[in-house]
């Protein structure tokens, strides 16, 4: 029988796995999830990393080995060479999906220093040497969605760099997002690039969405605040995908996609469920269709191949789903104000796992260097 997560890929939607292991890559488990679970890309972020590198001994022989070799390099740089590892030997085991597909699916995305958030000079100098230095086709550089961030988008995918824009929670981040990635695209045609072989996704932020929303309409506690619980998010995506396939459909991209280009896939981003009151696959189910990923961590891949129903509905409703937002609003929530305290509160969050990665990180240093 085919599971839901097959049936997810025949409806257009790619299933990425949000998570990476040393471990995982070694013994065989993300090649069977790509082989048996139609897995076709990975994202990883510092937290990731964290948990990876300082809650297991996965990689204690690859950091004493760097150590014997480099023993005065700082922490950043050890970091970098477990990570730069683990996402190359990810990106060879994706390959083939890679190939299969041209170029439209198959990537690990790894993350600029979110220390970089505000600072587009930085970010495009990093991005340019990570996708250098890791050399893989199938790489994607995230890039956060912030002020900063937008030129460095359009210049990465001006020079034929694979994008994965993060931190997106309104439709103004959409709108903006997508105006760097076309605008990226026609810096490269006009340079004579290849425009088939660059790619990106707009990884939208979900379960967040409601968490902030959900709190400002317990603090109204009317009924109708009440009843509008658990919507905002599911509400706000399938706006976005309104506003994808609206971008996408239109002339401009047209001329394009004459010359190769690939539309900018939305991502859906934060699908594990935070409150225990609503379903554990509320997250994929609602937010299902063409020209759409969907990145998962363990648990949400385990849940929606047990019980999840794949249907496409991100299209259904829609309007149904701007009057949600609507009723929201007419409450007196301020959709603008919520949404870029989101991504604020994101780009502090980002920041803090990687100083708490080098600093778990440089703890078992140390205690490697004094065994």
């Amino acid at each position: 029988m085919t599971s839901p997560l097959h049936q997810l890929a025949a409806l257009g939607q790619s299933i990425w796995y949000d998570n990476i292991q040393r471990s995982l890559l070694e013994n065989g488990g993300l090649a069977k999830m790509i082989a048996e679970d139609a897995i076709t890309g990975l994202t990883s972020n510092p937290s990731i990393f964290d948990k990876a590198i300082s809650k297991s001994s996965d990689y204690d022989g690859a950091i004493s080995a760097f150590l014997a070799e480099n023993p005065t390099a700082d922490v950043k740089t050890l970091y970098e060479s477990l990570a730069i590892n683990d996402i190359q030997a990810a990106a060879d085991l994706m390959r083939p999906v890679y190939e299969r597909t041209a170029g439209t699916d198959g990537y690990v995305s790894l993350e600029v220093a979110p220390t970089l958030a505000d600072d587009t000079d930085g970010t495009i100098a990093e991005a340019r040497r990570l996708f250098a230095t890791v050399n893989r086709p199938n790489l994607m550089i995230k890039v956060p969605a912030t002020k900063a961030g937008l030129p460095a988008i359009t210049a990465l995918i001006g020079e034929g760099i694979n994008v994965n824009v993060t931190l997106m929670f309104s439709l103004r981040h959409y709108d903006d997002v997508a105006e760097a990635y076309l605008a990226g695209l026609e810096k490269l045609v006009a340079a004579g690039g290849d425009l088939s072989r660059v790619a990106s996704v707009a990884s939208f932020f979900v379960s967040r969405v409601d968490t902030i929303f959900d709190k400002a309409l317990e603090a109204i506690g009317t009924e109708k605040a009440l009843s509008l619980r658990g919507k905002m998010g599911v509400a706000n995506a399938k706006a976005a995908y309104r506003r994808f396939r609206q971008v996408f459909g239109g002339e401009r991209f047209a001329a394009l996609k004459a010359h190769g280009a690939q539309v900018q896939r939305p991502l859906w981003a934060s699908t594990s469920t935070k409150n225990p009151a609503y379903s554990d696959v509320l997250y994929v189910e609602e937010l299902i269709g063409a020209d759409t990923v969907n990145t998962m961590p363990p648990q949400t891949i385990t849940a929606f191949k047990d019980h999840g129903i794949a249907e496409p509905r991100l299209t259904q409703d829609v309007d149904a789903a701007l009057a949600t937002m609507d009723a929201v609003a007419a409450l007196g929530i301020d959709y603008t104000e919520l949404t870029e305290t989101l991504q604020k509160q994101g780009v502090e969050a980002f920041a803090k796992a990687f100083e708490d990665l080098l600093a778990n990180l440089d703890e078992k240093r140390k205690k490697i260097l004094s065994a």
